[in-house]
């Protein structure tokens, strides 16, 4: 895939019919169906039913899905609802940038498994990194160790991100289950407590002191936000040696 080509604006063509969509209009309609979908729903095929053209004009727009993925990937990213400029309190300013992530991507459950291959940054991503680079920039870092500070930054909210909606979708699925069978579950406070009985019983034997004594420990808001919270707090804490 070539970046410039992709992100470069398409000439205008001089002569003949305007054309009747838009490479904009098309990667719109990707992303809605992926929002409602899915991201295998989301085919050639597919889009040119939703936007009533043949599929085989849809190259004229973009060549290929992997392109498409790229084209999706940058339009959601412009979502970030970032401040114009840094308020000079980088670790809350990189909260605020992880938060806005988490957010994005559950709007956007697709997202998580898009960003594994993605190729290239285009300029709505590049509008994010530049609001990082930003952020960090009185920290003292050098310019590989920003970029990759926003890296770790991102892997993290990601894998995290698909965590939780894994465990979202375990959760519809055994509620599926139930309404389907006339079976009540335990719900998830329910599991909770007997994965720490379960863990406390098995602490309990002194094959694992130092389990033993973290499982002691009172235990913090169980949560999905306040989880989340603490883990990204740690996270930052330890990304650089700045005060």
């Amino acid at each position: 895939m070539d970046p410039e080509a992709l992100w470069s604006p398409a000439p205008r063509p001089r002569r003949g019919r305007p054309p009747t969509h838009s490479r904009a209009a098309v990667t719109a309609e990707a992303v809605a169906l992926a929002d409602a979908e899915g991201l295998a729903a989301v085919t050639m095929r597919a889009i040119a039913g939703r936007i009533g053209a043949g599929t085989m004009s849809l190259y004229s727009y973009v060549p290929n899905k992997e392109t498409l993925l790229e084209l999706m990937i940058d339009k959601v990213s412009g979502d970030h609802r970032l401040p114009p400029a840094p308020s000079g309190d980088w670790r809350a300013d990189l909260r605020n940038v992880a938060h806005e992530q988490r957010a994005l991507m559950h709007r956007h459950p697709w997202l998580p498994q898009a960003l594994t291959v993605r190729q290239t940054l285009g300029p709505n991503t590049l509008a994010v990194v530049e609001h990082v680079l930003a952020v960090l920039a009185p920290v003292g870092l050098d310019a590989q160790a920003a970029l990759e500070t926003f890296s770790l930054l991102t892997g993290f909210v990601t894998s995290h991100v698909s965590y939780e909606l894994a465990q979202a979708q375990v959760q519809a699925q055994a509620r599926a289950e139930e309404q389907a069978t006339g079976a009540a579950g335990r719900t998830p406070g329910e599991l909770f407590d007997a994965q720490a009985r379960y863990l406390r019983s098995v602490a309990a034997g002194g094959a694992y002191p130092f389990l033993a004594q973290a499982l002691a420990a009172p235990s913090g808001d169980p949560s999905p936000q306040a989880v989340f919270d603490r883990l990204l707090d740690r996270m930052i804490n330890g990304l650089t040696t700045a005060p």
